[in-house]
């Protein structure tokens, strides 16, 4: 791309989650191999999700009407209302939309546009079936009239997956190390440099400044997504998993992640504000390690669905996380069923944002010193 024709040169940028969504998309599941002997269960899962986002409109993948059908007998079942949800015959392999389905960015200006970033999807550089995927983000546009923006460097277009990068709509960008710049496991992009990435942020995604953490959670199959990790929840403010138990083999990557968080800077050049959030206690499958994460929380325009794992701290994290976001119902999800497909309430979700940004959205927060949340590193405050 030249600088003049980038998106962010046309003003685009990919707002925050928390600004007003015109929708929220899914893959309706189908895939049995992704949650083994739950499939069923998951359906349901599902429609709790659809419900509590209510009346957010919700649009879903199908690949057939025989899966449309089923999909409308769960959510009449649930009690959803039938205008909510609005069905797209995109084929899909696996589903998981964070990753695989279209990253919307707004540009700015007197008349906003939304439009999708042309980023490749390669199934995390893991698995054979991904073709189907790979065409959702076209697809989509094609079926909502968008442009599709080009998300290239150097000539060669950039593999990225939405779980693995997290803004704050004003042109800072998380991401990890572990997913990213790894030269044997998983490569996206072979040869990228970290200098490579930086300039595809800023030039498709109007992220100009990119905080790198080093490594993800144990259990993680993508190598290392940033939202299973840290996470926005305002402009200036993060929240940060954390491991207590130092013979736990999260201990030692989520606090290196709270020192590189330390020394970071937002894109005004501010520190991060950073509340913790705990870790549920290890779950497993067949002797695998599961990526069960609070961090992996889903921001809706009325409510914040949080996944839950009859742990403990559900209660803990809830109380941090309604303490962020008092202008929305925080909702916690059962997800042990979900977890076994190796993600939860983030990586099945993609926000499509509305067209005019909503002023009342941004919520950025400085707390008085008596108000602070009990989990905000007390040397990252900033008094304003």
């Amino acid at each position: 791309m030249t600088p003049s024709k980038t998106p962010a040169a046309e003003g685009y940028r990919m707002p925050a989650e928390w600004d007003h969504h015109a929708a929220t998309w899914l893959g309706w599941p189908h895939n049995a191999a992704d949650w083994p002997g739950k499939i069923a269960a998951i359906h349901w899962v599902y429609g709790e999700i659809i419900r509590k986002l209510a009346p957010e409109p919700v649009r879903i993948l199908v690949n057939s009407a025989a899966h449309e059908k089923q999909a409308r007998g769960v959510l009449e079942r649930v009690g959803t209302d039938p205008k909510q949800a609005e069905f797209y015959r995109i084929p899909t392999d696996r589903g998981w939309t964070r990753d695989s389905g279209p990253i919307f960015v707004r540009s700015g200006g007197e008349t906003p546009q939304v439009a999708i970033a042309g980023f490749r999807f390669n199934a995390w550089a893991k698995y054979r079936n991904w073709k189907k995927d790979a065409q959702v983000p076209a697809r989509a546009a094609r079926s909502l009239g968008l442009k599709v923006l080009p998300a290239a460097f150097d000539g060669r277009d950039v593999v990225l997956e939405g779980g693995s990068i997290d803004v704050n709509g004003r042109g800072a960008l998380l991401t990890t190390e572990e997913c990213l710049l790894d030269p044997k496991v998983q490569v996206r992009n072979p040869g990228f440099t970290r200098e490579d990435y930086e300039r595809v942020f800023a030039d498709v995604l109007g992220a100009t400044k990119t905080t790198w953490l080093g490594r993800g959670i144990a259990g993680d199959d993508t190598h290392g997504h940033v939202d299973d990790v840290c996470r926005f929840v305002t402009s200036n403010t993060v929240v940060l998993c954390q491991e207590e138990n130092s013979r736990d083999e999260n201990y030692g990557p989520l606090q290196e992640n709270r020192e590189r968080l330390e020394g970071a800077r937002l894109e005004d050049g501010s520190r991060f504000e950073v509340l913790t959030l705990p870790m549920p206690a290890p779950l497993h499958f067949e002797g695998r390690r599961l990526p069960a994460s609070y961090a992996n929380f889903y921001i809706g325009n009325d409510a914040v669905l949080v996944p839950t794992f009859n742990d403990p701290n559900d209660r803990e994290v809830l109380g941090v996380l309604k303490e962020v976001f008092s202008g929305r119902m925080v909702v916690g999800i059962h997800a042990v069923d979900l977890v076994w497909g190796l993600g939860t309430l983030h990586c099945l979700t993609q926000q499509e944002p509305a067209r005019k940004r909503n002023s009342g959205d941004e919520r950025r927060r400085s707390w008085p010193p008596a108000a602070r949340p009990s989990g905000v590193f007390r040397g990252h405050y900033v008094d304003r």
